[in-house]
């Protein structure tokens, strides 16, 4: 298989898994098993390729809270979103500088989708009972949605997009659809700061050198094109069903990682 496939493949897993509750962590762990690791800048470079297809696809709601803040309603959205990356930074980045995170093999990927469909079960089991319209933010959801992305970011595998969505609905943004739009509007900024972070790491540490460029355009086309569509489609589907089968689908995943794939990969 070429590299440029490979840089194909691996662009398009990223587009498909970031956004959905699925961990794209455990979807690149397998994919990279199979089609040969890549370094940490290209690994950074695809996520680069989600960030912006999010940014596209949210273009139209980025741009009216940023020319509405007189409306107090818009206002009051927007000191929520920033809050709530500010909650991620302040605890993350010391968390990252002190170096607690799980390792990204397969036991802890595998029993974070386990443990992590679940939860995606019960949450929305008690998401629905709580009735209600669930539409409005608090700033409760919004700190524990910025609590969320730091457990996200320490436990790989559980995922970003799940952890935040559901920790959403389970405080009283029951509406699938809103609790969603927040969490992704929240991710712009927090990926966008992390990736540059870990670009900037790279960058001190010497690390740039010896990419294959032309697999890394193609990966970060392939990410931006798929993710763009993923999430418009996932913004349509959660209007009318519930996230079950994701919930079943990481379950069954996690189950196989643990038992076909060597532990130490």
């Amino acid at each position: 298989m070429s590299d440029p496939f490979s840089a194909l493949l691996l662009g398009i897993i990223e587009g498909l898994t970031e956004f959905l509750p699925v961990s794209s962590t455990g979807h690149l762990l397998i994919a990279q098993h199979w089609l040969g690791a890549r370094s940490d800048f290209f690994n950074i470079v695809i996520q680069a390729g989600a960030i912006l297809a999010i940014t596209l696809v949210f273009r139209q709601r980025l741009w009216g809270l940023a020319t509405n803040l007189g409306d107090r309603d818009n206002r009051d959205y927007v000191f929520k979103l920033a809050a709530a990356f500010l909650v991620t930074a302040l605890v993350g980045l010391p968390v990252r500088l002190a170096g607690w995170e799980l390792p990204e093999t397969v036991a802890p990927v595998a029993w974070a989708l386990v443990l992590g469909g679940i939860w995606m079960l019960v949450a929305e089991y008690f998401a629905e009972r709580r009735g209600g319209d669930g539409a409005y933010v608090t700033w409760t959801v919004a700190i524990a949605v910025g609590l969320a992305q730091v457990v996200a970011g320490v436990f790989p595998g559980t995922s970003r997009s799940a952890t935040t969505i559901f920790v959403a609905m389970l405080l009283g943004l029951s509406r699938r659809p809103a609790a969603a739009e927040f969490a992704f509007l929240v991710g712009i900024p927090t990926m966008f700061a992390a990736s540059g972070y870990a670009f900037l790491e790279l960058w001190l540490d010497e690390g740039l050198g010896g990419e294959a460029w032309g697999d890394v355009a193609l990966a970060f086309a392939a990410a931006t094109a798929t993710g763009f569509v993923v999430v418009r489609w996932l913004m349509d589907y959660i209007k009318r069903h519930r996230f079950t089968g994701f919930a079943i689908y990481r379950i069954v995943l996690g189950i196989a990682l643990l038992v076909w794939m060597p532990a130490g990969s």
